[in-house]
């Protein structure tokens, strides 16, 4: 997987690519739109909504190339979002022009030589160095640097706004002015006066006197829950709507900037600590909705410490981002899950990039040592091992991409190689039509799992017990296909990569079961008052 800026650079691309399917018509004459239409139709949609600012700068420049019967790799490499590098091949995504590539591409570059945008591409700037943008992407990459909100007025790491590290990436403030105040700590005076710990419970019953957090919550073991997580834990994904021109609508980018403010990802819908409603229809919930309903004293207490491009290789340049006092604060479940990137690149040859069993076994054990200085004592850690990603090739290769379905043109074969060829695949182990490098690939997955098994049964810390959890997407899989379901629903359809929502819920339920069966301390007790604080203080503030 790319570093996280990368990532959000790579989202023109796929805009700059979808123009091919949206301008371009299926075989079919009576089909056929014009291209006064396919424009106008193309501009109205993303004038709409957050892409205006990049059609405002490239849209004068991507209508007369398509206009001229330019394809979008045309496009792509006239813009210079996609670039061939000296003694590189060529990266095209659809059919090549029946000209020469070369006469294409300058006749390409006549038609918009002109154009004051290209000087940002050819001076080696990114499309944050266009003023319009700039101070969005500030902000962006300050939350994404540092891993922490960027609205937080105390400084205690939780914040009263939802994106840019804020409280859909861990629980809301309820006090933005008073650092001591934050989900997941010890009442302070049982929160006679003040809710210090944002779960919504506080105050006296006037019937006897009693604090309701006392009442309530005393010996019921609340904890919260911490994933240490990658781009799948944050719940990367890229919206089919925003390039299918089947599928697009005036509505279709409304969440175009929540996604841009999140990174791209949707922690409030992941499978470890999303607070929202599943936007899939499936009845299973996060991990962290489970242990609110088995507990309402967790209320809040969650925290997505998840990064694309995360690894245990760069986990330490923002795990001091976690929030947690060993003395102040309740214990914690802390979920490992680093699931990808210590085999996964863009590389062109990924082998060497690869995280060794040996380097793993290092990075992982700072990692706890760092965990044991500040999680409180009674917490749980608990270490996702690796997928076996052959699956995505097996299951993807020969179907149509959301770029490819309208014209029966693009296949994730064709998508894979070609983001293999640009360099910026996140998986190249595994996205490859290369079946000994897929296969190498997954052998130094299970070798990274092993090691992370062996670390589970023969290291103790002591402040939390350590367990290790196989990454079982086979039964994951097996389950979908009980209900009916096939393979290939479970990945993210745009990057042909991530799991999914409905994956991610399906995988925290298997979580939750074998907690359940073979680890039950880990989740606490179930609270008897549940009831009577739903009665008193309803849904406790929301989140």
């Amino acid at each position: 997987m790319q570093s996280p800026w990368k990532i959000l650079t790579v989202a023109p691309l796929f805009l700059l690519l979808s123009l091919q399917s949206s301008a371009s018509p299926a075989n079919d004459d009576q089909s056929r739109p014009s291209h006064s239409n396919g424009h106008t139709c193309v501009e109205k949609l993303f004038l709409k909504t957050t892409c205006y600012l990049v059609i405002d700068k490239f849209g004068s420049d991507i209508i007369k190339l398509l206009s001229a019967d330019m394809n979008a790799d045309v496009v792509c490499h006239t813009l210079e979002f996609c670039k061939q590098n000296t003694g590189q091949p060529l990266c095209h995504l659809y059919p090549l022009p029946k000209e020469t590539w070369k006469f294409t591409l300058q006749k390409a570059r006549q038609i918009v030589k002109k154009s004051p945008i290209l000087k940002y591409s050819r001076s080696g700037s990114d499309i944050c160095s266009l003023p319009v943008l700039a101070k969005i992407c500030q902000k962006i990459k300050l939350a994404i640097e540092q891993s922490v909100p960027f609205k937080d007025v105390d400084s205690d790491k939780y914040s009263v706004f939802p994106t840019l590290r804020g409280y859909h990436w861990r629980g809301r403030d309820c006090n933005d002015s008073d650092e001591s105040v934050y989900p997941g700590r010890r009442p302070n005076n049982w929160d006679v006066h003040q809710d210090s710990n944002c779960n919504g419970i506080w105050g006296v019953d006037p019937k006897d006197g009693v604090p309701y957090e006392k009442k309530f919550c005393e010996g019921s073991q609340p904890r919260g829950i911490i994933l240490l997580g990658d781009s799948a834990g944050a719940h990367f994904h890229i919206s089919p709507e925003w390039i299918t021109a089947s599928q697009m609508s005036m509505n279709s980018f409304i969440n175009l900037p929540t996604a841009l403010t999140n990174e791209l990802d949707w922690p409030q819908l992941s499978g470890a600590t999303g607070f929202l409603d599943s936007t899939v229809g499936i009845k299973e919930k996060s991990i962290y909705l489970r242990l609110w309903k088995r507990n309402h004293c967790n209320h809040r207490d969650y925290q997505n410490i998840s990064r694309n491009g995360a690894s245990s290789r760069n986990l330490k340049k923002f795990i001091e981002s976690l929030s947690r006092n060993k003395m102040l604060d309740y214990p914690a479940i802390v979920i490992y899950a680093m699931i990808g990137n210590d085999v996964c690149s863009g590389k062109s040859d990924p082998v060497p990039a690869m995280t060794t069993p040996e380097k793993l076994y290092s990075n992982v054990m700072q990692t706890l040592k760092h965990l044991n200085s500040h999680l409180p004592n009674g917490s749980h850690v608990i270490l996702y091992g690796l997928p076996d990603g052959t699956f995505l090739w097996d299951n993807l290769h020969n179907r149509y991409h959301p770029l490819g379905q309208l014209n029966k043109d693009v296949t994730y074969a064709q998508l894979y190689s070609f983001l293999n060829c640009l360099q910026v695949s996140p998986c190249h182990g595994w996205m490859s039509s290369n079946k000994t490098l897929r296969t190498l690939t997954s052998e130094r997955a299970e070798q990274l799992s092993n090691t992370l098994k062996k670390i589970a049964a023969s290291e103790k810390f002591t402040n939390f017990n350590l367990f290790y959890m196989d990454f079982a997407f086979h039964e994951i899989i097996q389950e979908w296909q009980k209900r009916g379901g096939q393979p290939w629903q479970l990945i993210e359809p745009v990057d042909g990569f991530h799991p999914n929502e409905v994956a991610l819920l399906l995988l925290a339920d298997h979580f939750w079961k074998k907690v359940q069966l073979q680890w039950p301390q880990i989740l606490g007790k179930e609270n008897p008052f549940n009831p009577q604080i739903k009665q008193v203080f309803g849904d406790q503030g929301g989140h």
